[in-house]
């Protein structure tokens, strides 16, 4: 063993995407949902309610949205906030803005109105997709809101352009659309035009062009290495982190090569979309199956829950799920049945329950049940296994597995690998691991560095997370190196909580402490606060829905407990271990949330 090890079918580090029909591999995430539409136009691409998308209507409307976009601005290099609730006009919105060349950022329109716009400043965009202002935008920056009906971007007060683009007429609501141009003081986003042919309806009322021709016109200069999302994870410094991810690491894992995005003979997955727009998760549920062919079946929002699953299976034909480790264990304790109709479902993000996989493989023998690792900044997963009963008797937990398409293993110690079995830092490298932090060079140059890997200089993202590999190259997850956890599926960094509960009138000091579940697992956070000797004391209600008002919700703490003091260890280190004792019974100074 050399400490990495490669997904078993993966030569180097890049796995093809895209389908044999399909002929050459795509290279970007547009492109793979193009060639369906060509090849597949009436195949449904979204379930939004009682609305069924097919893949040419789903494209031509992204079209439109390319069109208005790159009139504003857009383009390659170019990074666009899509503040948009989950719905079908919030993914022909995505693919709108990467058919420009530039990349998105999916925000959830619920969060902090302070929280958007410090994370839209760090885009720095020229133009955002928003249904309504967001407030505190700098001068120039352009907003594109949806339209009233349909999936299509909205007219605007700005005079028409010189480029019309004509869609379907069914999707518009009208006749031809034109795209308005930039405006005099607005920055041009792409030092090319991208003309975008006209789509107009043939004889059978279908959008020319959409069957079997495939996309036309010159295309952004832009390839598998470019950006495509960025998504914004918790960070130690009381900001957010924003991760810039490419095309070519989410089709490296999505575009065949991992089950179940492979051909089995079964058909491309049905799968539902309940993530928030801002996880990776949501790439898994929504690129995962658009860029094979398959159905994406959007919640609007909602949450998923067992009886919901049950409906989904019954009526949609949803076939594959992805479940935080957290709700797998929900819904194997609450409704252990709803998984009757599934082919697989994929978990992960945290440690999983034994009792509950062998419950799960006890009552569904024939549903293949994948535990996943990987974090964001590896795109969604960096290893996955197959859950096999004998797993459960391994006395480190259920193994995170192999590495997926896309992604190398590497357990170091230090910048060396680490002795077989032995505990060691988990280290990625490969075309799933991300471009860096936008905005923030220092970290990058930090968390993604370059190590010698058998001899050859490769740049890889150090995880902070412990563990091993076994004699079979299986990776096994043992912990972390810093204060970072995993509370009910979500990324939290405790000293971005604590960097803001600073800030408030009224507190001397804090101290936010993770809350063991009954699985091992982490469900939810307390903060410890101290009071400051001037002015009136904040109560614990009032700190919570302070910070209601500036964190996004899993980020604000479930239990506030006003204390005298923050204890200390014979070292004098915060004895968290201490702080954890005294929640007990909640006295009259803590404040429970839901």
């Amino acid at each position: 063993m050399t400490g990495a090890a490669v997904a078993p079918g993966v030569t180097g580090a890049t796995a093809a995407a895209g389908s044999p029909a399909t002929g050459s591999p795509a290279t970007l995430i547009h492109e793979a949902v193009e060639r369906h539409a060509a090849l597949t136009p009436d195949a449904v691409a979204l379930v939004d309610g009682d609305l069924r998308i097919g893949y040419a209507e789903l494209d031509a409307a992204a079209d439109a949205w390319a069109a208005e976009l790159l009139a504003r601005g857009a383009g390659p290099g170019v990074f666009v906030p899509v503040v948009l609730a989950p719905s079908a006009t919030l993914v022909a919105a995505l693919l709108g803005v990467l058919k420009t060349g530039a990349a998105y950022a999916a925000l959830d329109p619920g969060w902090p109105a302070g929280r958007l716009r410090a994370v839209t400043a760090v885009l720095a965009p020229r133009v955002t997709v928003a249904a309504e202002d967001l407030g505190g935008a700098p001068d120039g920056v352009a907003r594109c809101a949806p339209g009233p009906r349909g999936l299509l971007p909205g007219t605007t007060s700005r005079a028409p352009s010189r480029v019309p683009v004509d869609v379907p007429p069914h999707l518009l609501g009208g006749a031809a659309h034109e795209a308005p141009p930039l405006s005099a003081g607005a920055p041009r986003g792409t030092p090319y035009e991208v003309p975008y042919d006209a789509v107009s309806e043939g004889p059978s009322g279908d959008p020319a062009g959409r069957r079997g021709a495939g996309p036309r016109g010159p295309r952004p200069p832009v390839d598998g290495a470019c950006p495509a999302t960025v998504f914004f994870t918790s960070g130690t410094t009381g900001r957010p982190k924003a991760v810039v991810s490419g095309h070519r690491a989410t089709l490296s894992l999505l575009g065949g090569g991992f089950a179940p995005f492979t051909s089995t003979g079964t058909g491309p997955p049905v799968m539902p979309q309940a993530a928030p727009v801002s996880w990776d998760g949501f790439t898994l549920e929504t690129w995962g199956p658009l860029v094979n062919g398959g159905t994406s079946v959007l919640l609007g929002g909602g949450y998923l829950m067992p009886g919901t699953l049950r409906g989904l299976v019954e009526r949609e034909g949803v076939d594959t799920v992805w479940l935080t480790a957290s709700l797998f264990h929900l819904f194997v304790d609450e409704d252990p049945g709803c998984f009757e109709g599934m082919r697989h479902v994929l978990t992960g993000g945290e440690r999983l329950s034994v009792p509950r996989v062998r419950a799960f493989l006890d009552r569904h023998p024939s549903v293949v049940l994948t535990n996943g690792y990987g974090p964001v900044e590896t795109c969604v997963f960096t290893t996955a296994r197959r859950v096999r009963r004998s797993d459960c008797d391994v006395p480190s937990g259920i193994p995170v597995g192999a590495p997926v398409p896309g992604r190398r293993v590497h357990v170091l110690d230090g910048d060396r690998p680490a002795a077989p079995g032995a505990t060691g830092e988990i280290c990625v490298s490969g075309d799933g691991i991300a471009l860096g932090y936008l905005g923030d060079p220092d970290l990058t140059a930090r968390a993604f560095g370059t190590v010698a890997a058998d001899g050859v200089p490769t740049r890889m993202y150090r995880t902070g997370d412990l563990g091993f590999q076994d004699a079979d190259g299986v990776v096994h997850f043992t912990g972390r190196a810093d204060r970072q956890v995993k509370v009910r599926g979500h990324r939290v960094e405790p000293e971005e909580v604590e960097a803001v509960v600073r800030t408030l009138p009224g507190v001397a000091d804090c101290a936010v402490v993770p809350v063991p579940g009954a699985n091992g697992g982490y469900e939810r956070l307390a903060l410890f606060y101290t009071r400051a000797t001037a002015g009136a004391p904040p109560l614990p209600r009032t700190v919570r829905r302070e910070l209601a008002s500036r964190l996004p919700r899993h980020l604000v703490p479930d239990l506030v407990h006003a204390a005298a003091e923050l204890p200390l260890t014979a070292n004098g280190k915060l004895d968290r271990s201490a702080l954890l004792r005294t929640l007990g019974p909640l006295g009259g100074d803590t404040e429970a949330g839901a």
